[in-house]
């Protein structure tokens, strides 16, 4: 195992897709993580098993974050047993409508926005005054390409995430005196998630025409990212965002 740090990681969302491959590398990187899932506890356990297999530390805790009461819970048990978080991945994926603005309810919108920005602040809250107290911290959100580049029916998740990415971007100015960077991740479509297995053929091959790689992220591209802005190297890099999409949208 390389650059073993022992910092605690907490990935939001991870029994699969993005975020257990972001478990599994920031395992592999030394850090001890904490694999945050809603309902598939068998999926959890099995991300577990691989990084202790892999010869890193990891535990599987389930918490709906948007409770608060939940992660509350949740980072008490992290710390009983590890003491504070250190870097937090919120990947957690709020359900959201795939349809029109025309065809949309207010709850539809207004409720996906709400939903996303209550996660977000509910669990930054939980893991910051550890963060703050030890003047270390790094905090990364993972966002879509969508939150800038419209697609059709994806008004609901683009908006929720547009109001995230801003969110991060204060907090990266009131947090960096405290040691603690804010980073975004904005993946283009990936395959082998939710999100991606929602595209239908014909869309997935457009989307892999428009970008120069010519294939969809996989949840390992988007890990790296998150590994490198989780890392106890990037000290200067905050309020930014990643963009991991093959080369799709060239800002």
């Amino acid at each position: 195992m390389t650059g073993a740090t022992g910092r605690v990681a907490l990935v939001t969302g991870a029994s699969s897709g993005i975020g257990a491959s972001t478990a599994r590398l920031l395992a592999a990187r030394g850090m001890r993580v904490v694999v945050n899932y809603l309902r598939n506890t068998k999926a959890a356990e099995e991300v577990v098993a691989d990084i202790e297999a892999a010869g890193g530390q990891a535990m599987a805790v389930q918490a709906d974050v948007r409770e608060p009461a939940a992660i509350e819970s949740m980072v008490e048990q992290v710390q009983a047993a590890w003491g504070g978080i250190d870097v937090l991945v919120h990947n957690a994926l709020i359900p959201y409508a795939v349809k029109s603005f025309q065809d949309m309810t207010w709850e539809e919108l207004g409720g996906k926005i709400d939903a996303e920005m209550h996660a977000a602040f509910a669990v930054t809250k939980a893991v910051l005054p550890a963060m703050s107290e030890q003047g270390w911290g790094r905090i990364i959100y993972i966002s879509t390409g969508l939150s800038r580049r419209p697609r059709q029916g994806m008004i609901a998740l683009g908006a929720a995430k547009a109001a995230l990415e801003q969110f991060a971007r204060y907090l990266a100015q009131e947090l960096g005196p405290q040691g603690i960077t804010v980073n975004i991740v904005a993946a283009g479509p990936v395959e082998d998630t939710r999100m991606g297995s929602a595209l239908d053929e014909k869309i997935k091959q457009r989307q892999v025409a428009l970008t120069p790689m010519g294939r969809l992220a996989r949840p390992a591209d988007v890990a790296q990212a998150v590994a490198f802005y989780a890392g106890e190297d990037n000290a200067f890099m905050t309020g930014t965002t990643a963009a991991v999409n093959g080369g799709m949208s060239m800002d």
